[in-house]
């Protein structure tokens, strides 16, 4: 199996032990406590999982800016994104004790991990700009990661953690929710040696099931990971539970059986783009994919990024050898009338756009609020119902 990124072994953060656990959790009680971003408690998660190995803990904020700036930590790790634990306020806190980080997506704001001999730094606002410039390539408010990344709170706290649970994601998603740790033993368990990843935050559609099913096919796959974002995402993005039954049913009716591994990650969308897209193949390292799939405009909103900025940083700026998951390099798949098919666009000669069936994503959202099933070259009817049901109820 592919070993974990730059480690010979994952390193989930997450006590498990269940005794060690509450005997953490007795501790916490008496500990000084303080309150935590959205984003802060998804890294928590991710560390906890063994999706940020070989991490050991949040970064302080020498690593946050040489991560934003040369793509490694101050001791040489390549690093596409600053990992961080934010918040409003230090008050209480000492530097070099042990902090019971509460959780702002759960009611009461429960414990989810204790840092240990914490440091306590402030992010001055000329420091918060560089890194947007940075990670993001814009200040943009109206970019939704910028946003909140400006909106978190500019105290950072760094060292190594403890965790404790996983936040919402068991509870709400357990059939879904699965650590870097449990997709590595169901993928021994299924004998699978040659295993691509398929990133995503939006419903699939026909052309990315076709994706997946070329994606396979080319490398030779034993199987496709469909594996989910279940985080935070902006405003007007499909929730995770809505997302989660249509590429079921997607699934379901339309894959080889024993050939795909649904699943899905507690993590906070960045839209950070080719960055982001970086990050993404760790992650998928990590767990245990040999190849990962990015696309047009991974993990891009908006025109903040070119169409396959995502792509070529891989050849620009990750160093050689820093990676061992190949990335599976897809073009705008779409149905072709000539073909009668699904194709990538790249590959299909003498086509003219009008050759394509295409549909944007507005139009799409447009026509399932109003109740119409798109057409089945765009949209498996199944997949179209669960969606239409969502905006229906959801004006």
């Amino acid at each position: 199996m592919i070993r974990p990124y730059q480690s010979q072994h994952l390193t989930p953060l997450l006590i498990d032990d269940p005794a060690e656990r509450d005997k953490a959790k007795r501790e916490a009680d008496q500990l000084p406590s303080v309150l935590i971003s959205s984003a802060s408690a998804a890294n928590t998660v991710m560390l906890g999982g063994g999706y940020f190995t070989p991490l050991s803990g949040f970064m302080d904020k020498s690593d946050a800016m040489t991560v934003s700036k040369t793509l490694h930590t101050q001791d040489g790790l390549f690093w596409p994104v600053p990992v961080l634990c934010r918040t409003e306020t230090a008050n209480g806190l000492e530097v070099g004790h042990s902090v019971a980080l509460k959780d702002p997506n759960l009611p009461d704001n429960p414990v989810i991990a204790i840092i240990d001999n914490v440091r306590i730094e402030d992010l001055d606002q000329s420091e918060v700009r560089e890194i947007c410039g940075q990670v993001y390539r814009t200040h943009d408010p109206g970019h939704p990661g910028v946003k909140d990344f400006v909106e978190q709170g500019n105290v950072i706290l760094s060292g190594p953690i403890r965790v404790l649970n996983f936040s919402y994601f068991e509870t709400e998603f357990p059939d879904t929710f699965r650590t870097a740790v449990q997709i590595r033993e169901s993928i021994r368990s299924l004998g699978w040696n040659r295993v691509i990843a398929f990133q995503t935050r939006n419903p699939m559609h026909r052309a990315h099931e076709e994706l997946c099913r070329m994606a396979m096919n080319r490398i030779g796959a034993d199987g496709c990971i469909i594996h989910m974002l279940l985080g935070r995402l902006k405003p007007g993005d499909i929730p995770a539970d809505v997302r989660d039954a249509a590429i079921r049913a997607m699934v379901d009716g339309y894959f080889e059986p024993g050939k795909i591994m649904i699943s899905g990650y507690g993590f906070d969308m960045l839209y950070a783009g080719p960055r982001e897209a970086v990050l993404h193949a760790i992650f998928r390292q990590n767990m245990g994919a040999t190849h990962f799939i990015v696309g047009r405009d991974h993990a891009g909103v908006g025109d903040y990024y070119g169409a396959f900025d995502a792509q070529t940083i891989f050849d620009r700026e990750v160093p050689k050898g820093a990676l061992d998951i190949e990335v599976f390099r897809a073009d705008h798949t779409a149905w072709s009338s000539k073909l009668r098919k699904v194709v990538m666009m790249r590959e299909a000669p003498n086509h003219d756009v009008s050759d394509f069936m295409l549909i944007s994503g507005t139009k799409l959202r447009q026509m399932l609020s109003r109740g119409e099933v798109p057409p089945a070259e765009i949209s498996r009817p199944e997949v179209a119902q669960i969606l239409i049901d969502h905006y229906q109820n959801n004006p």
